[in-house]
């Protein structure tokens, strides 16, 4: 694959992800301050990169546009995003208010330099000296002006990005500031290259920096894109705690129904597809009602009733790592069936490894339940007495 043909297929997947994360991302993002000029910074780069990718510009030209109508279009709005990272940079570190006003001025003030320099240039044959990738106007002090504006945009923002980076515990704020950190040095390599080409470069450069200003792009649209990704890592994990849980959970709130908010629903898939609370939540009052239950259900468990479930467990060939999770499993097996039928309860016995209710131990024994749940023989037979359909 040559490099023309990667930084295509690059630089459409930056805007694929930069545009899908500005959708995706739009309502919260612009109910949020601290979140809105994120988020049009990143639209701003959006439409640049767009802009910039050669078969955006000849379907833009075949429907009519000028090729110089669209460099200049590209250019404004390039400028426009290094300004407003600059002002989002600005707003992040909370300062004065004249300072943003100051980086609001020089932004309208290089903005409408480019914009005079074009109209000065307006004698000029545009098409024959415009390339599809090149600045609106072939004039040093035009193209110049666009480079140092972003070039100071893409160094500021690299360096209060990553410094802030350093100050702040919010793991997503730390992560989406790195990550535009990380845009904003491809963006100044974009910028130097680009520099050098319109300075004394070859066109063969042009694919090379596209591939840049691509992998740039979805730097940035990533750089949106870290609330939702946490949040979905949080939902997959509180969905794999319900599946996880639930035949666990559901047997012992079945068997001590005061500790229960609600009663299971008839299937694991229900449990999870029609979920009553949002799965956090679901995941949360779960794991607290599994724990509830076993420890009401510490009165009824047997004496000798985890050694032997540990036995049993190892004479089944249950891995060394697992033992103890089947033992516990093996032990709240009998000691549920013996609440169901109704036996009176002792002094509880605490069970082993459960004294904080850890997720992960839950989730060891409900890995366990369904091998181990009659693994111990009922309550009013000798302990040592194992079930025979359980026998090696």
């Amino acid at each position: 694959m040559s490099a023309s043909e990667l930084a295509t297929q690059v630089g459409l997947l930056s805007i694929v992800t930069m545009w899908f994360a500005l959708v995706l991302r739009a309502r919260p993002a612009l109910r949020q301050p601290h979140q809105r000029g994120l988020w049009l910074t990143v639209l701003a780069a959006a439409i640049a990169i767009t802009l910039f990718q050669p078969e955006i510009v000849g379907r833009l030209t075949h429907a009519g546009v000028e090729l110089h109508t669209v460099a200049l279009t590209r250019n404004l709005i390039g400028v426009l995003s290094a300004g407003l990272v600059l002002l989002f940079m600005v707003d992040s570190t909370r300062v004065r208010r004249r300072l943003r006003l100051t980086v609001a001025a020089g932004l309208a003030t290089v903005m409408g330099a480019l914009v005079a320099l074009d109209l000065l240039q307006a004698d000029h044959p545009r098409e024959s000296v415009t390339s599809v990738q090149g600045p609106a106007d072939p004039a040093f002090s035009y193209w110049l002006i666009l480079i140092v504006a972003h070039l100071v945009g893409d160094a500021v923002a690299l360096v209060v990005c990553w410094s802030y980076s350093l100050r702040t515990g919010d793991r997503d704020l730390v992560w989406s500031l790195r990550l535009f950190a990380a845009g904003s040095v491809l963006a100044l390599v974009f910028w130097c290259g680009y520099l050098w080409h319109l300075y004394g470069g070859t066109s063969a450069m042009l694919p090379h920096l596209s591939l840049i200003i691509g992998v740039h792009g979805c730097i940035r649209a990533a750089s949106l894109l870290v609330p939702t990704t946490t949040a979905l890592v949080r939902s997959w994990n509180a969905l794999r705690v319900t599946w996880r849980l639930w035949p666990l959970w559901r047997d012992l709130v079945l068997a001590v129904p005061q500790v229960a908010l609600s009663s299971p629903q008839r299937t694991r898939l229900q449990e999870v597809l029609r979920p009553r609370s949002p799965l956090a939540l679901q995941a949360h009052r779960q794991t607290i009602e599994t724990y509830d239950a076993l420890l009401d259900l510490q009165r009824f468990v047997q004496p000798g009733a985890y050694e032997e479930a540990h036995r049993h467990a190892r004479r089944a060939g249950v891995p060394e790592h697992r033992l103890a999770d089947a033992a516990l499993a093996g032990a709240l097996g009998q000691a549920r069936r013996a609440k169901l039928v109704g036996a009176p309860p002792s002094v509880p016995r605490p069970l082993p490894g459960v004294e904080h209710g850890s997720p992960a131990t839950l989730l060891g024994i409900a890995r366990m339940w369904p091998s181990m749940t009659d693994a111990l023989p009922r309550h009013d037979e000798p302990v040592d007495a194992v079930a025979p359909t359980h026998r090696d």
